[in-house]
């Protein structure tokens, strides 16, 4: 996480049971508030396979009381959504009933379940069988540049007046880290790029972190032929394929063409929960095990 650390001052800790790693809480410091690192898609509380309930309660009341000492007064946590556990883990939801923590933001996200063999809607396969009228190519890339610069940029100035949360720097950063986690794919017509996605991969779920066309992506049907080709080829091995959300003002407001568009490949909703927890109920847990 140091590719941001401008940005971020880092505040993660490790959680030992003995002399052994049982969990891992990556985080940011902000004023006397711990955040669930804010630069990071995803976070929460990371556990090892053979952790136990019993060990993750006494874990978690000893980072707060860790904190407590530190002289925090909350944790902002965010929960991982269940698509990303490699085995079942609702741990932190159960401690976050026992600590009284306040639920303060609740993501939709639009998930595809690959197994499920799922039909596409009308417009979906009207979108790929148009596609096919403009011989376009889709290409998996190992630069960034062309996308960020041409595509992604440009759109997101122009629809949010904002900048994709990573930058071309580092995006390209972490690409290097990790050359098979992070993956560029590019639509071309005519050998000009029209369309794209970079594509966050974990051992159960393609994550699209950003999805984004010009202005002729309904004429040519270029993001429908994209996801077609990811959806059936690409990654039909992989559990889950995210498309992440598609709202806004802490997920109060959905975009509902943009949801349409999602749910067409499949796609239906879990929920990514963020908490509110305030550092001196540590004493709460006490008594979660009798």
């Amino acid at each position: 996480m140091d590719y941001h650390s401008d940005r971020f001052k880092d505040a993660s800790f490790l959680i030992f049971k003995n002399t052994k790693l049982i969990g891992l809480f990556p985080a940011n410091r902000l004023g006397n508030r711990l955040y669930s690192h804010q630069g990071l898609t995803y976070g929460g509380l990371l556990l090892s396979k053979t952790s136990k309930l019993k060990d993750v309660i006494q874990g978690f009341k000893t980072l707060l009381s860790t904190l407590y000492t530190l002289g925090y007064t909350q944790i902002q946590l965010k929960d991982i959504p269940s698509i990303y556990h490699q085995m079942p883990s609702d741990e932190l939801k159960y401690l976050m009933f026992v600590l009284e923590a306040k639920l303060v933001q609740r993501d939709a996200l639009s998930v595809v379940t690959l197994a499920a063999k799922n039909s596409f809607s009308k417009d979906r396969i009207q979108g790929i069988n148009r596609s096919k009228n403009y011989a376009l190519t889709i290409k998996e890339v190992f630069t960034f540049d062309a996308f960020w610069n041409t595509i992604l940029i440009p759109n997101l100035l122009k629809k949010h007046k904002v900048s994709p949360v990573h930058s071309l720097d580092e995006i390209t950063k972490l690409k290097q880290r990790f050359p098979d986690n992070i993956r560029q794919f590019n639509v071309y017509y005519k050998n000009t790029i029209v369309a794209g996605t970079t594509i966050f991969e974990t051992e159960t779920v393609a994550h699209s972190q950003y999805i984004s066309a010009n202005q002729d992506k309904n004429k040519l049907g270029s993001l429908d032929a994209l996801h077609d080709y990811l959806l059936k080829e690409v990654f039909a091995d992989k559990l889950y394929f995210d498309f992440g959300i598609s709202s806004s003002n802490k997920n109060k407001n959905i975009n509902q063409g943009l949801q349409y568009w999602k749910e067409g490949f499949g796609a239906r909703t879990i929920t990514q929960d963020f908490y509110e927890i305030e550092v001196a109920r540590f004493r709460k847990l006490n008594s979660a095990v009798l």
